[in-house]
């Protein structure tokens, strides 16, 4: 499970399919740009825990995209893939603001553990253990507790739960959700939403205590009540 939003920027197809798949097998949403363009604009546009950056890309070269993504979004992490292996290459990236770097080839396993580190360093202490009520979900064990009883969720479900603790108290529109959840190829008009919405609640089943409320034709919300 994993609540995280990734954007993958690279122009190889290959590799671009092999980390899509093994990041989205590891529980992270994953948006795809395989120019320097359409990379550089979902990256200011959208929102995202973590980039991973191609450094040598058409249109926009990886290393404007991180200037650039440093001028607005200062504390978004983003590590770096390149082919150059020169120790003064590698100090240049770090100085311009990348978190980290992997040189090509590179294990898959090396990249996800970079990952997980760098999540781990940015999340917030008070982040760490998201409570409303009798609920509990911890992001870095990835577990989930109602009244003391663990809820198994799906990834997918892990992440919708944890975004709307996060804004308890608020009503979150279902376009928020698809923008914030899923990935930009989702489709915006299917019921997935509201399927995992009824998949949540009948897990954690509580018949005298509304956990999810809806808001006609505005959206969902996670009210505390404690």
């Amino acid at each position: 499970m994993n609540s995280m939003k990734i954007l993958l920027i690279e122009d190889d197809l290959e590799i671009t399919r092999i980390l899509s798949l093994s990041l989205k097998a590891a529980g992270y949403t994953v948006d795809i740009a395989t120019d320097g363009e359409k990379g550089r604009f979902l990256a200011l546009t959208n929102n995202y825990n973590l980039i991973i950056l191609d450094y040598n890309l058409p249109t926009t070269n990886g290393d404007q995209i991180l200037k650039d993504v440093r001028a607005e979004k200062k504390d978004l992490p983003v590590i770096m893939l390149t082919v150059r292996s020169e120790v003064n290459d590698k100090v240049d990236l770090l100085n311009s603001g990348a978190d980290d770097y992997l040189t090509k080839p590179f294990a898959m396993s090396e990249l996800l553990a970079r990952i997980k580190s760098i999540l781990r360093r940015q999340m917030k202490d008070e982040e760490k253990i998201l409570k409303v009520g009798d609920l509990e979900l911890d992001m870095e064990a990835l577990t989930v507790k109602y009244k003391n009883r663990d809820v198994d969720l799906t990834s997918k479900e892990f992440s919708l739960l944890a975004y709307l603790m996060k804004n308890k108290n608020k009503i979150i529109s279902r376009q928020t959700i698809m923008d914030n959840v899923w990935d930009f190829n989702a489709d915006p008009f299917s019921n997935t939403v509201e399927v995992h919405v009824m998949r949540i609640r009948q897990k954690i089943n509580d018949k005298k205590k509304k956990i999810i409320f809806t808001s006609s034709n505005r959206g969902y919300k996670i009210v505390d009540e404690s």
